[in-house]
């Protein structure tokens, strides 16, 4: 096997980089004496470049380098939908929930979860929405993270022929390791790099692979396209309708991610937040872009050989050979190859950054939601940074076996899936707890759990209407939260004042 090449050097080093920022973290907080909050959540005090670079990293997994354009690259331009979908949803959830969640966490007890925020935001001490919230997170990061660790055992076994299961064990301990040790700052910080690396290497592979192809040596792969390849719809009427809305529904997924959600809460100030708009914004247009250019490009870059078998390693693909290519023209294969393990380890930024981003929201909803209030109400913040340790190990293993079964449909299956799941369960609820002041506590606990079985059972019974389940799923859980809020009992006096404190906190700082 071929493990000590010029490639793998590279993957190394940056896997011994990203520990070495969570050994740092945690001698850091250690000296500290970092609590709760400073592991879970930064301190608060979290800059607008690596608050959004952090937030579209832990978003844009690996399949935004292997799973979307391995879908465009097979199936052709009406795929470009999902792009659509994502960056829409990106810039209506920075733009309208980002200011207004971190304000209104702040005011609602400092909240640190988003479960404890949806709690607060009712000034409740029922913990009925936590643990709801908290189961829903444990079961779906399982499924979610294990996305990012095949993405891992997929990458080693191309490049250096590692097993599949092997490099999944690795990425796994390599991911809890520095996630356990430095908590949500660690995180935060790897994830800023890693957003560089995807950026940089989703720029640079096209346009290298586009140079070699217009030079002599190249010699053009046989390409068979369907038909339709080139239209945005491959159907007319009420199917191609169906292809649309499947990728616009993606875009709703951004209002109920938690660890996406978590980010907002972590920027420094309302000043950092507008920066953070900004630049969020701008990094996942350039990436959704750059990943369809892959895809697309690579269709006649490297013709079919992988349409039928494969199709999720067309960025891995075009960076390998491109570079080689690249070498031979220099006189210097080695060089090239380190150049292109380190874009190559952009597909293990894309894992572990949204990996990790994972399991610490797991944790931090198991412990504060869970753990503290059920089991240890006076738990010390020790007590609890290992209680959330501990769950992170848990989830961690619980995804790495359901990455390594036999039935495991691939990343793009498994970030479908959760995604829509997020999005449905809490999506809806979150745009009216910000929103709405006549919704209630019931009809929270009412929306997330309509959302999220509706979801599932569209999912396991009607996935075959070619409708992705997000979207039934989330009108559901919208329907279900305000019915029962309007039957219930109108929010107290003290709640309402809550919410029109918070609107009219964050009106009068957007007009400085």
């Amino acid at each position: 096997m071929k493990w000590l090449n010029a490639e793998s050097s590279a993957m190394l080093i940056y896997f011994v980089l990203v520990i070495g920022v969570g050994i740092y973290f945690y001698f850091k907080g250690k000296k500290e004496g970092n609590g709760e909050k400073e592991y879970f959540l930064g301190g608060r005090d979290m800059n607008a470049w690596v608050s959004a670079l952090s937030a579209g990293a832990s978003d844009m997994s690996a399949w935004v380098l292997m799973g979307l354009p391995g879908a465009i690259y097979a199936a052709g331009f009406s795929k470009i939908w999902i792009s659509v979908g994502l960056l829409i949803g990106t810039i209506c959830a920075w733009i309208t929930v980002a200011p207004k969640l971190r304000r209104y966490s702040i005011y609602a007890k400092d909240s640190i979860t988003i479960p404890q925020f949806l709690a607060n935001r009712f000034l409740s001490d029922n913990k009925t929405i936590q643990i709801v919230s908290a189961i829903v997170f444990m079961v779906t990061y399982c499924v979610y993270a294990a996305a990012s660790i095949y993405a891992c055992g997929q990458l080693f076994n191309t490049v250096i022929g590692m097993k599949p299961s092997t490099a999944m064990i690795i990425a796994t301990v390599v991911i809890v390791g520095y996630t356990f040790m430095g908590g949500y700052k660690a995180v935060c910080w790897t994830d800023f790099f890693q957003g560089l690396i995807m950026l940089g290497a989703l720029m640079l592979a096209p346009i290298l692979a586009y140079i070699m192809m217009k030079s002599p040596e190249f010699s053009r792969p046989v390409v068979k396209l369907s038909e339709g390849y080139f239209s945005l719809t491959t159907a007319s009427g009420w199917e191609g309708a169906k292809e649309v809305l499947y990728g616009l529904g993606w875009g709703l997924g951004y209002f109920g991610m938690p660890h996406i959600l978590i980010r907002y809460l972590s920027i420094s100030s309302e000043k950092e937040v507008r920066k953070s708009q900004i630049i969020g914004c701008s990094w996942i247009l350039l990436i959704l872009a750059m990943a369809s250019v892959v895809g697309i490009l690579g269709r006649e870059y490297l013709g079919d050989k992988l349409v039928v078998k494969g199709k999720e390693l067309v960025f891995i693909e075009m960076v390998r050979s491109s570079f080689v290519w690249l070498g031979s023209q220099i006189g210097s294969v080695g060089i090239t190859s380190f150049v292109a393990g380190i874009l190559l380890s952009a597909i293990l930024a894309a894992s572990m950054s949204t990996a990790d981003s994972q399991l610490l929201a797991s944790s931090s909803a198991f412990a504060s939601d869970i753990y503290k209030p059920l089991f240890r109400k006076n738990a010390n913040d020790k007590e609890m940074l290992w209680a959330g340790r501990i769950i992170v190990t848990v989830i961690a293993i619980i995804a790495f076996l359901i990455a390594s079964s036999p039935k495991c449909q691939g990343i793009m299956a498994l970030v479908e899936c959760a995604w829509a799941a997020f999005g449905a369960a809490f999506g809806p609820v979150i745009i009216l707890a910000l929103y709405w002041k006549r919704l209630t506590y019931k009809g929270a606990v009412a929306g997330i759990i309509v959302g999220f079985l509706v979801d599932a059972l569209w999912y396991a019974f009607l996935a075959k209407t070619g409708i992705y389940e997000i979207i039934p799923g989330f009108i559901a859980g919208m329907i279900a939260a305000a019915i029962v809020s309007l039957l219930d009992k109108a929010p107290s006096a003290e709640v309402v004042a809550l919410f029109e404190k918070t609107r009219t906190a964050l009106a009068e700082e957007e007009a400085k």
